[in-house]
């Protein structure tokens, strides 16, 4: 630290003496003329070199007080503070210091990001949501085609739809209890599981079809509880008996036996294993008197799963392979979900006013949805797919689940049902549309979404 600096008295008045700090921080600091009894005006003035060394802990202080308690820490004696600083007494001394260094306030430290995303966890995901397609290679009844792919679709469709609902209101319910959560699940997921039975069979007919529309639909209901509850790695154990017979078909034909007891090996290990974890909510006490929400809270859920499914096989009609890159992106579109979420607090804590907000809110929304929309382009290349049309859709799909995780959930089932809608009209009317109207109608759709994400997302509020 480098001594102070002599310069010129303003008018006569004061004598002004300015220090250097070694961590670059100027101190201005002003001297009275006449001073404490046994004082001395001088430029070495001990309480000058006691304010720069202390500056960096008495700036944030509020109150005189504050510096009194500080050097008292230091182990400043009364006759210390009069012999060498020319004050009567400690409050004295430090009603000085308060005077002399300027007030800085530090910004406390950043606390950790509540959102910071689970990498494992999401890519794990992506993979679990992909991996049940194996089972169509050991067991493929959509090769027959008319009724019997018919009916699978349904159940799938159904499946998906109940799914959305069903895990809505199980995270409603989980913010009460984990007793709470098993409940809904209890009953709910064999209900979802039945209902999409019955609908495949209805449309396949009796046969294999509706046997394997009924595994589909058991399979599926026993995913979503175990994803719904955090049992990925549960789920991911569950799978291997598919995975390891789908691997093994380029070198080994396994038969009939081997193809139908592997599916049904990982059908039994699922629902098991999402038994097993229902059972244990259940074993977690109740909590009395919580008003259960109304089910039609959930209902713009199960629309939107609905719509998706619809979506999805629209653009997945003319290159299956293009579902399967859709659906692996699923994990990196929820890895960015909690990166938006946190780049939005971020971004809450960098501005001052509603408008600087909007305009990070809205940087935040086009750096997260671009990363997620740019791989899929080369991944629909390697497919053969058109890529316009898929980026149109993740660009749907990727903006509605940014609205439901903030619980807005009928912007986005009114849009992508009535989009579904459209493109069902247009199938049953004039035959499958084609890539120009698939990307039209999901990139409309997109926009609109963003539009409300823009508009319900760019608060404050929304993320406080």
């Amino acid at each position: 630290m480098s001594g102070p600096i002599s310069l010129e008295p303003d008018g006569g008045q004061d004598d002004t003496l300015s220090l250097r700090l070694a961590r670059d921080t100027t101190l201005a600091l002003r001297l009275p003329r006449t001073g404490h009894v046994g004082r001395r005006s001088r430029t070495d003035d001990p309480v000058d070199r006691l304010a720069a060394e202390l500056a960096d802990r008495i700036g944030p202080a509020v109150h005189a007080y504050e510096v009194a308690a500080l050097l008292e820490s230091e182990g400043l004696t009364g006759e210390r503070i009069q012999h060498q600083y020319g004050h009567p007494d400690l409050f004295s001394l430090a009603e000085d210091l308060f005077r002399k260094v300027p007030r800085s306030f530090p910004e406390p430290p950043l606390p950790p990001d509540p959102w910071a995303p689970d990498h494992v966890r999401c890519a794990l995901r992506g993979a679990l949501f992909a991996l049940p397609a194996l089972a169509y290679l050991l067991v493929p009844p959509l090769g027959h085609g008319g009724h019997a792919a018919q009916g699978l679709i349904a159940a799938a469709l159904v499946s998906w739809a109940w799914g959305q609902a069903l895990g809505h209101r199980t995270h409603l319910r989980l913010a009460v209890g984990p007793h709470e959560a098993g409940r809904v699940l209890l009953t709910g997921a064999p209900a979802g599981a039945l209902l999409a039975s019955a609908v495949g069979a209805a449309i396949a007919g009796p046969g294999p079809a509706a046997l394997f529309a009924a595994a589909q639909s058991c399979y599926l209901a026993a995913a979503g509880v175990l994803l719904v509850l955090g049992r990925e790695r549960v789920l991911l154990a569950a799978l291997a008996p598919v995975a390891a017979g789908a691997a093994a078909l380029p070198w080994w034909e396994p038969g009939p036996l081997p193809r139908t007891v592997l599916p049904l090996l990982t059908l039994a290990l699922a629902t098991g294993a999402a038994a097993r974890a229902v059972r244990g909510t259940l074993k977690a006490p109740p909590v009395p008197g919580v008003r259960r929400p109304s089910p039609a809270a959930s209902l713009p859920y199960g629309l939107f799963g609905l719509a998706a499914g619809v979506l999805v096989l629209s653009v997945g009609r003319g290159h299956p392979l293009a579902v399967v890159v859709l659906t692996v992106s699923m994990g990196p579109a929820e890895w960015l979900l909690y990166r938006y979420r946190g780049l939005s607090v971020a971004a809450l804590r960098a501005t001052v006013t509603p408008r600087g907000f909007r305009l990070r809110s809205a940087a935040v929304l086009a750096v997260c949805l671009t990363a997620y929309v740019l791989p899929l382009i080369p991944g629909a290349l390697l497919t053969g797919a058109d890529p316009v049309p898929l980026v149109a859709l993740g660009a749907t799909l990727w903006t509605a689940l940014l609205l439901q995780a903030f619980g807005i959930g009928r912007p986005p089932a009114a849009i992508c049902c009535a989009v579904a809608a459209g493109l069902t009209a247009a199938d049953l009317l004039h035959g499958p549309p084609g890539p120009l109207t698939l990307s039209l109608s999901c990139g409309a759709a997109a926009l609109l979404l963003v539009g409300c994400a823009l508009r319900l997302l760019g608060r404050p509020t929304a993320h406080a």
